[in-house]
């Protein structure tokens, strides 16, 4: 996993300059920011390691992956803190 990432995604770049510009309004500023935190967790955890798992379902047994690595959410003050429940949605049981 490389420490540095050019995300060049459209609706990230999007969610970005809208969060810079001067004529966002106070109530759109956190409904950017929590999009953005979920399109650039998408981003940044594509090379999470997954291990095989079989569950069983209502009709039978079904093969899947779950994720191998334990993750853990750093809020950095301000906007960060403001991004953690998007990310709590995705991965429930992170550690913050």
């Amino acid at each position: 996993m490389t420490s540095v990432r050019d995300v060049s995604h459209p609706l990230i770049q999007n969610h970005l300059i809208r969060l810079g510009d001067v004529t966002t309004g106070r109530a759109e500023f956190p409904l950017l920011t929590q999009r953005l935190a979920v399109l650039l967790t998408y981003e940044v955890t594509k090379d999470l390691l997954v291990e095989p798992i079989e569950v069983q379902t209502p009709p039978t047994t079904a093969q899947g992956h779950r994720l191998k690595q334990r993750v853990g959410l750093v809020p950095i003050l301000r906007a960060g803190l403001s991004m953690v429940d998007p990310a709590l949605h995705l991965f429930p049981s992170a550690e913050v």
